[in-house]
């Protein structure tokens, strides 16, 4: 069995406020996914695409300095999107992006890996590649044919100042569902997409729909998870937040190295409290660190 995880989505450079300019640093949900799992010790490999300009450059020394593989990146000449960010009083972060003619959301069938010759162990996808056409419609394809082979964990992150319009959005995110292993959402991803709504009654119905496990993070309040056999919830870890970027992220990483570590079909009960707790002790690491700095596996064992 392979030992790869892929990780496909967006690097770009989150332009986050600093005295009375901007601070330009490496983000994209996926970019630090990747950089998690490759902290907690996991063959991660990244896919998108990366830019020769400054910020690329920047993304890819930053990358590989965490120990991420950049074997199925496709380097190009095209910018590299960036976010400008807002902080609020609490550190949470909103986003507004320059996405268009970007190298970040420059992907094709001709690039991206095969995964009939070397399938990875698990595939963890989401935010904005997800959404963002024609790269989404690409990226599903494609990934359509990895599922075969490999759980897809997916993460929605929504970013709805990209795409504001909620049937699309809601669309896109069923669209992934219904092709996906495990989910990994926010309850604030989950009170835009559906307001009004039960978050667990949504998680219920990926779960009657053919997902394993769906896996809500509540910020200070914690974690939930969702199967088949029931709901089991984990108390969030008290920290003192500098920012709250990347620690969404992070527990998609834990997510990642609990599936690994016990296997799809045992991701309940004991076994998933387990990663769950885990996943809120890396997540209050990560808030308790400026920009996303996910833990390494010897900082979650201390």
């Amino acid at each position: 069995m392979s030992k790869e995880i892929w990780v496909c989505g967006e690097v770009l450079i989150d332009l986050i406020p600093s005295g009375s300019g901007k601070l330009a640093v490496v983000g994209g949900g996926p970019a630090n996914t990747a950089k998690a799992l490759a902290r907690l010790g996991f063959d991660s490999h990244f896919i998108d695409g990366i830019s020769t300009d400054d910020y690329g450059q920047s993304a890819k020394a930053e990358l590989l300095a965490d120990g991420v593989k950049l074997d199925y990146v496709k380097f190009s000449d095209l910018p590299t999107c960036t976010a400008d960010v807002s902080l609020d009083e609490k550190g949470s972060a909103s986003y507004i992006f320059t996405i268009n003619g970007t190298a970040t959301f420059d992907f094709s069938h001709h690039w991206l890996p095969d995964p009939v010759t070397s399938p990875p162990a698990v595939l963890h996808i989401g935010t904005l590649a997800t959404i963002i056409e024609p790269g989404a419609g690409i990226l599903h394809e494609w990934a359509s044919k990895v599922a075969e082979y490999a759980p897809i964990v997916f993460d929605p992150n929504v970013r709805s100042s990209v795409l504001g319009d909620r049937d699309l959005y809601e669309a896109a995110v069923a669209k992934w569902a219904g092709i996906s292993s495990v989910i990994k959402v926010s309850d604030d991803d989950l009170a835009w997409l559906f307001p009004g709504r039960n978050e667990i009654e949504i998680a219920q119905e990926w779960i009657s729909e053919g997902v394993a496990l769906v896996v809500i993070t509540k910020g200070a309040a914690g974690l939930v998870g969702v199967t088949a056999d029931g709901v089991l919830s984990v108390p969030g870890v008290s920290t003192v937040v500098v920012d709250t970027v990347g620690a969404g992220d992070t527990v998609g990483a834990v997510v990642v190295e609990g599936l690994l570590k016990y296997g799809l079909a045992n991701l309940r009960g004991d076994e998933l409290s387990k990663v769950l707790a885990r996943a809120a002790k890396a997540a209050s690491i990560t808030c308790s660190r400026a920009g996303a700095k996910p833990p390494t596996s010897a900082e979650l064992e201390d």
